[in-house]
């Protein structure tokens, strides 16, 4: 795996034409026989917005990442590649990268993709006016050209290390935004893209709809449709899976340990468990006052029960974590601090900042304020609904009182992770391909409807964020991001659970699913169905 990632890092920042043997087209094999059938995937989130740049939350980025198309994107061994971009070549010095656009490419509407819809997408996510968490990348880019419909010119202010993983992000369509205000603009909800499906329906609360795009430029995808089913709740979508009327789900741990054996399930799905690119945390919000102290969180993360959690919640399906980087990566160190159960240390820690119990009721107190919190997560996730239960039966061990907060999911992100209106969250992350963690953790990015809600401020780790982005040494790029994780292990913003084993079912009519490094969806066009195995027919 380490070597993976090593070529995978040479490979984005190698300095020479990349791409020169690729063609203008997709060598694609498409057979028209293996068109047909639909799949129903579950989802207990409802996505909040469909114009990628908008959202922040799994399930707007799931129904969008088969709408939109970047100029590159990552393959099923995490190298990155042409997608819109066929070809393309970094300078001598590293300031600037030359985009060559495939020829062809059309919007779901029928116009033409060119070069002024990648300069319109640059100019919209830089623009103030953008309600946008992934503008960092694009705000130290100097100027960017476009020489002809088909050739994008990027020039940099400075060299950039994650220049060309940046350029995965969606392209917008120009003559569809241009001129209008885009956070008030219907593709938030009928997007229009290049990608292998487009939009087709929406229905609020119930699912969304999307239908196989004859025209996409790999060749049209083999399953005519795809649908997300919104069912906030784990087990009654598990009910839904065994009735037959969802095809694709993310099990709990509890599911895939102790309810998989169902003959129903094992006649009709396989199931399939990876390390997940992904860590679950429980994060603190740095403007409450009982929470600034660094070591009132290194308490509560003695107090937790880490290993417990995995054994007793994920039944071992996942990883102990202690930053934000994966395991087998090269980002990754295990040289930090790591806060194992002991609950004797985290009322000692808790002593030292002034909390006692005066009254003898069992609950610190401070300044004459008992030590209370709630602790906020997601409706329809039981997995994060037991690690709060747990929390609370032992953080009150060292006198601490808990409540806990369920909430559906729009209403959390929406008015208390966006509005910065809650105490603890327990919630998990996506790691990215590209490491740089500006987007999380640096200090200018605790604002509006940035990623960094819990409000993280070190003025040393922005400035090893920022020396990251520019290193393209890999040993000193490496160094730093150690020394990230060692920072973060000191100052506790996260207790950091667990990196969680992706678990998934798939009915078995669906063929040609293939396990990588990227995961099982990496070439979900080439999917199928054969004839006397369709469960759909689809008419348009």
């Amino acid at each position: 795996m380490i070597k993976k990632f090593l070529t995978l890092f040479i490979s984005i920042f190698i300095i020479s034409a990349c791409g020169d043997n690729r063609e203008d087209t997709v060598k694609r094999k498409v057979n028209s026989e293996k068109f047909g059938d639909s799949i129903i995937e579950g989802s207990i989130g409802e996505p909040s917005n469909l114009i990628p740049i908008l959202a922040t939350d799994s399930a707007s980025h799931t129904v969008s990442g088969f709408i939109y198309n970047g100029l590159l994107k990552y393959d099923k061994n995490l190298n990155l590649v042409g997608d819109l971009a066929y070809k393309w070549e970094v300078s001598q010095n590293r300031k600037e990268i030359t985009f060559y656009l495939r020829n062809g490419v059309k919007w779901h509407d029928g116009k033409e993709f060119t070069s002024e819809d990648v300069k319109f997408t640059y100019e919209l996510i830089i623009d103030n006016n953008t309600p946008t968490a992934y503008d960092s990348d694009f705000r130290i880019i100097e100027k960017l050209e476009t020489p002809d419909k088909h050739t994008v010119k990027v020039f940099y202010k400075n060299p950039y290390a994650p220049a060309l993983s940046s350029w995965t992000v969606s392209i917008l369509p120009s003559h569809l935004l241009k001129g209008k205000p885009i956070a008030q603009s219907e593709l938030q909800r009928h997007p229009v893209g290049t990608g292998p499906y487009r939009f087709k329906e929406w229905r609020s609360g119930n699912q969304i709809t999307l239908e196989a795009f004859d025209e996409y430029f790999e060749g049209r995808p083999n399953i005519d449709r795809y649908t997300m089913k919104i069912i906030p709740d784990t087990a009654t979508m598990f009910l839904e899976l065994l009735n037959q009327n969802v095809d694709i789900m993310g099990l709990s741990p509890m599911q895939y340990a102790k309810q998989t054996s169902n003959p129903r399930f094992i006649e009709n799905y396989n199931k399939y468990s990876y390390l997940s690119n992904s860590y679950t945390y429980v994060g603190y919000n740095l403007k409450n006052k009982l929470l600034q102290d660094k070591r009132v969180r290194q308490a509560l993360s003695y107090a937790t029960p880490k290993d417990d959690i995995i054994k007793g919640v994920v039944f071992g399906l996942g990883e102990p974590s202690y930053s934000p980087f994966k395991p087998g990566t090269p980002w990754y160190t295990d040289n930090l601090t790591k806060y194992e159960f002991n609950l004797e240390k985290a009322r000692q820690l808790l002593k030292e900042t002034g909390f006692e119990d005066k009254n003898g009721d069992g609950i610190l107190e401070k300044d004459g304020n008992p030590f209370k919190i709630v602790i906020t997560t997601n409706q329809g996730n039981q997995t994060r609904s037991l690690i709060a239960e747990i929390l609370q039966q032992t953080w009150k061990k060292i006198g601490v009182s808990v409540e806990i907060r369920i909430l559906e999911w729009a209403t959390f992100i929406n008015e208390y992770i966006d509005k910065r209106n809650f105490e603890v969250v327990i919630l998990g992350w996506t790691i990215p391909m590209e490491p740089d963690p500006f987007d999380v953790w640096h200090s200018s990015r605790c604002g509006g409807k940035n990623l960094n809600f819990i409000c993280f401020q070190n003025k040393e780790v922005d400035k090893l964020i920022e020396d990251g982005r520019v290193e393209f040494d890999l040993e000193k790029r490496k160094a730093i991001y150690h020394k990230i994780s060692q920072i973060l292990a000191e100052e506790q913003p996260y207790t950091f659970l667990y990196y969680p084993k992706s678990l998934i079912a798939i009915n078995k009519r669906f063929k040609n699913i293939e396990e990588a490094p990227a995961g099982i969806m990496h070439n979900f066009i080439d999917w199928y169905v054969d004839k006397k195995e369709r469960k759909y027919n689809i008419t348009k």
